[in-house]
Parts: C-alpha cells; sequence; structure tokens
C-alpha cells in the first residue's frame, strides 16, 4: 500500500486548498483514509476521514467543520480534503493514512500506512 499526498503550498487567510492522497496497492474494500496534522512544536491531530467502502466521513477536529470537506474519487483512488477559509492556525504538515479492515479511528497509532505528508502554510 503507498499513500501519496500533495496540495500543500503557501497561501493567505482566507484562501483555499485542496489536498489530495493518491492511493495504490489496496487489496480489500473495505478501509478508511484519515487525514492529520502536525503543526510546529505540537501534537498530531486527526483532521477528519472517510470510509472508503460506505463513503461516511468523519470530522475530528472542532474547528475545521464548516471548512474543510473530505472526499474521495474511487475510480482515481484519490483522496481529497478540500480546505476553505484557511487560517493562520491551520498551517501544519497534512498526512494521510490508511486503516485496513476498519471503520475511521481517531487514534493514529491505529493507522497501518501513512503518506510522505504536505506542507500548508497560511499567512499574510
Amino acid at each position: 500500500v503507498q499513500l501519496q499526498a500533495s496540495g500543500g503550498g503557501l497561501v493567505q487567510p482566507g484562501d483555499s486548498l485542496r489536498l489530495s492522497c493518491a492511493t495504490s496497492g489496496f487489496t480489500m474494500d473495505y478501509y478508511a483514509i484519515g487525514w492529520f496534522r502536525q503543526a510546529p512544536g505540537k501534537e498530531r491531530e486527526g483532521v477528519s476521514c472517510i470510509n472508503i467502502f460506505s463513503g461516511r466521513s468523519t470530522y475530528w477536529a472542532d474547528s475545521v467543520k464548516g471548512r474543510f470537506t473530505i472526499s474521495r474519487d474511487n475510480a482515481k483512488n484519490t483522496v481529497y480534503l478540500q480546505m476553505n477559509s484557511l487560517r493562520p492556525d491551520d498551517t501544519a504538515v497534512y498526512y494521510c493514512s490508511a486503516i485496513v479492515y476498519s471503520d475511521c479511528r481517531r487514534n493514529s497509532d491505529e493507522y497501518e500506512y501513512w503518506g510522505q505528508g504536505t506542507l500548508v502554510t497560511v499567512s499574510s
């Protein structure tokens, strides 16, 4: 299994970004893809997750509810994180991860596979 996160960059407050997580190598249909982020000097935080089989999504970070949207394109084996109204406190390295034979879990330690991370910087 491989995950490749992309789409990060430097944006101004209020701007939007769409992160992509391209996946490959899954041999099962039942798994979930989560987005986590880690800001400098802070612990890794769960942002959102989507169950690839059902399409059900969940958002863990209260600060992103209403601003971020997770989605999937099964034909492209890609999960997206649309981030709107970005704020400086969204600045972090964003990672996508996979947990197999499971629904979304908030504990990042339960995820078996990780992408390399993409840096999002929100600054004026």
